[in-house]
Order: C-alpha cells, then structure tokens, then sequence
C-alpha cells in the first residue's frame, strides 16, 4: 500500500508531466504560464493600484502607469487557425482622398497581414469627394471583410461662412511667411476640423462604437495577436495612442485661453481624476503643448459623441481658431480626452510598432520579439528627449 507520501510525489509528477506537456503543445498555456508572463502579471498586479476611500468613495491610488499590466490573455487568439468568439462594435476607419489610393494599399495591406485578416473588422472610408470606382475596386480586392464608402456632407468639411476670410488670408500668410508646416493650407485646415468634430457624426460610423483611425502611407510593424477594440471595451479604456510629443506653437497660440474659458464655465464636464497633468505642467495655468499623435487612434465613438465633448468642440469651433490659427485635431482631441475620460481610460498601445512619417514607435523587448516586430528597437520616438511620454507616465507614480 502506498504510503500519503508516495501519492503526494505522485500527483505532483503526473502535474508536472501535464504542464510540460500543454507548455509544448498549446501556445496561449505557454504564454499565459511562462515565468516572465507570470513575473510581469504579479508586478502589474503589485503596482498597478491601490483602493483608498474620500468622501466621494473609493479612488484608485496609481503607483505606474496602467500599461504596464499587460494585457489579458483572454483577449489573444494563439492558434495559427483561430477564430474570434466575439466581436467588439467596431471599425477601421480612414479619411483619404481618391489620389491617396497607393497610400492606403501600403496601410491596408499590413493592416490586414498583421492584424486584420484574423480578426474580421470591417473598414469604413471617408471623403470630401465621392470615391472612383477604381479606388473602391481596388480597396475592396484587399480584404473579406465589409468595406464601405462615405461621402462627407458639406458643411462638415469646407469652412464656414462666418468664418472672416481677410483676417483668415492675413493669419494665413503670416504662417507661410514664418515657415508654419501646413501654414498656407486651408484644406489641411478643413480637415483638422472635420477630424476634430465631425468624423464620429457620419451615418456610416452610426452602428458602431469603437473606431481604429488608419491613415494612408502608414506601417505597421508588429503581429498584433490580440483584440485591442475587445480590450478597450472591457477594459473601460476611452482612448488609445502610440506616440504623444509637443504641438507646435505657432499653430495653437489662444487656444488653452479658449480651453480655459469653456472649462471656467463648465466646470461640470471636467471628469474627477483626469489627465491634466499629462496637459499642463502648472495644474492648468499653461498648457505645455503636449497630445497624442492623432493619426493613430484606437478610440470609443461615445466619447466624442457624449454631452461633454460635443460642447468643448462646439465652444472651440465658435472661436474660428481652426481657421484664424491652424488647431489640429491631435491637441483637441488630446485635450478633450484628457479632460473628459479618466487618466487610466487612456492607454497607450506600447505593443503597437507603427510609422507615420517622420516618427516610428517600435515596442522594446520583449513586446519586440514576441510580436515578431520588424522595426529597428533602436529607432522608437519613445527614446528621444522630446517625446511627452515621460508626462503620461508622470500622472500615474
């Protein structure tokens, strides 16, 4: 008869013998039990958060930014053949113009080699112009998915009438004079506005809540094995971006006077426990330039569309500023997030490697090698003293 010992010794082989054999022959047990996978959920776990309690309730007390936890691994499908169970409401969406055509075959096709083709979303575009037949045929011969095609309405692109165009033309050549990127553009103009405030309006994004922005002549450098718009929505994520750096002044001189007018006003929008401090580095006096690079946005529709955002872009629209200055889209959805989503509804996609000309973000190791990345580690934007990735990171230690 066995003794308590030997069965104890027993069972323990036989477990032993059975995670050796599903590391092996299941990848997502692999990955899921590694020592380092299992070392990063524990430190993630340790410093992720705390619970204190006000006289609000219960606040999270912040000790590293919440990326740093990595990402479920019931969001991951592991097997070469897999299938999603679940899909989030969502879509690929792209604002481009029929000579962008080539642009968006380089960004679509890896959008689909490193992500798509699995996943299954469809792909919504826009333009102030209706689409050439061979743009929508060639676009289309690029994935299985739902592609559709959306004409924008008038008086969401052009600028408007009220809009006085001698002052306009004067800020115009200033800009020009004084080598502004984009100074001298009014399209550009109408389109930071239309990404700013109308883009989410659009009939064809209706039956959707969640968006991935997709520009053309992007990369895409990494596999991307699991669902970052399921992740947003369980997660209760707002907002997501690869790459933040400062704003060029020249192009935004009134506007934080606006933003402070709106938020002196409607004090009742601004969200407890927000990312100001990744905005400002004098708790709202001044604004220190800094937003996400708006090319890339993994976001909630419903953020825009909510009461609180709809009436900052209405206040900021009023104030003309995207035509008398050149108010991009990426600080005044940077603001609006920031001031309108909670500091830990903002996530920033470190295993995301993407290139928009001229910066690139590429994951470090081990993100690098586990999502067969094809950048160059060395060259990532994260790195360089300019970037205000040290700022987000600032308003969670």
């Amino acid at each position: 008869m066995m003794t308590k010992t030997r069965y104890i010794f027993v069972a323990l082989a036989i477990l032993i013998s059975l995670h050796y054999i599903l590391s092996f022959s299941h990848e997502g047990y692999g990955k899921a039990t590694s020592f380092d996978n299992l070392k990063a959920q524990w430190e993630g776990f340790r410093g992720q958060k705390d619970t204190t309690v006000n006289a609000d309730g219960p606040v999270k007390v912040w000790h590293e930014p919440p990326y740093k936890t990595p990402v479920p691994e019931k969001y991951f499908l592991n097997g070469t053949f897999d299938k999603p169970t679940r899909r989030a409401s969502a879509a690929i969406v792209s604002l481009a113009r029929n000579g962008d055509l080539n642009g968006i075959i380089r960004s679509m096709t890896q959008m689909e080699e490193k992500f798509n083709h699995r996943f299954g979303y469809p792909y919504v575009f826009l333009n102030e112009e209706p689409f050439s037949e061979e743009f929508k045929r060639s676009v289309s011969g690029l994935t299985n998915n739902l592609v559709e095609f959306g004409l924008i309405p008038h008086d969401h692109w052009f600028q408007p009438d009220w809009i006085d165009e001698e002052k306009a033309t004067k800020n115009r050549q200033w800009m020009i004079d004084n080598n502004v990127i984009y100074g001298g553009s009014v399209p550009y103009r109408n389109m930071c506005r239309f990404n700013s405030g109308f883009f989410f309006r659009h009939p064809l994004l209706d039956k959707y809540r969640y968006y991935w922005r997709m520009e053309p002549d992007v990369r895409y450098f990494c596999t991307l094995s699991y669902d970052p718009f399921l992740f947003m929505q369980d997660e209760g994520k707002k907002y997501g971006f690869t790459i933040s750096l400062p704003e060029y002044g020249e192009t935004i001189t009134t506007l934080w006077d606006a933003v402070k007018e709106f938020v002196r006003d409607h004090p009742e929008h601004v969200v407890k426990d927000n990312a100001m401090g990744f905005l400002s580095d004098d708790n709202g006096d001044s604004y220190n330039r800094c937003h996400f690079w708006s090319n890339f946005e993994i976001g909630d529709l419903d953020l825009w569309r909510g009461d609180a955002y709809m009436k900052f872009f209405d206040y900021l629209d009023s104030k003309g500023g995207f035509y008398y200055e050149r108010w991009g889209d990426a600080p005044v959805h940077s603001i609006g997030a920031a001031l309108f989503a909670r500091k830990d509804q903002i996530h920033f996609f470190e295993d995301v490697g993407y290139r928009h000309e001229p910066f690139q973000h590429c994951p470090q190791e081990p993100l690098h090698s586990q999502n067969h990345c094809s950048c160059d580690a060395k060259e990532n934007f994260d790195r360089e003293g300019w970037s205000c990735l040290n700022r987000y990171d600032r308003i969670f230690t």
